[in-house]
């Protein structure tokens, strides 16, 4: 014949649980080592322990007074602590969630970043830049121009060169004029 097993940890602590809720008493060590085995079936060597393990994970209270320590543990302290851990946990979902959303709009700005960069060159401002870019390159192209006319004039003064000797001596081509 086999042997019955005791109550597993997990067993005992729920049944010293009930104790508290049922009662809704205030208990000494040794109200609640005469309490459990009789009513729950907690053996008395291992109340201590369950007991502390509850006090532990903040499922008991625990006070001092004096040179005694009193316990106890409500229903509506385990209610709240249910609430709490149920509104930490949809908390972290809603997070959760919260995070995808942004990873996701994260990627749609990236993705409509690119798209107008694609688009860049048609855009009305940049295009205004590029008239003005090429405006003050014409002007700079046309100053150049300038200077160039007056060394071809100055040497043709100067040292009486043809302008036609000028241009080949220095690669300039026949048609070369200001850029309108």
């Amino acid at each position: 014949m086999s042997k019955k097993k005791g109550l597993s940890a997990e067993e005992k602590r729920a049944r010293m649980m009930e104790i508290f809720f049922e009662t809704k008493d205030v208990f000494q060590l040794k109200d609640m080592e005469k309490i459990a085995p009789k009513e729950k079936g907690i053996t008395a060597m291992s109340v201590k322990e369950v007991l502390q393990s509850l006090v532990d994970d903040g499922m008991v209270d625990c006070e001092r007074i004096g040179t005694s320590n009193y316990y106890w543990a409500f229903p509506s302290k385990a209610l709240h602590a249910r609430k709490r851990k149920l509104e930490v946990l949809e908390s972290q979902e809603e997070r959760t969630l919260l995070a995808k959303e942004l990873s996701s709009l994260r990627d749609q700005r990236e993705q409509l970043k690119a798209e107008v960069e694609k688009y860049k060159e048609c855009d009305p401002q940049v295009v205004e830049e590029i008239r003005q870019a090429n405006e003050v390159a014409k002007e700079a192209a046309n100053r150049w121009t300038d200077n160039i006319f007056a060394i071809k004039s100055w040497a043709k003064r100067k040292f009486g060169l043809e302008e036609n000797k000028i241009d080949k001596n220095f690669g300039i081509p026949e048609d070369f004029d200001y850029i309108d």
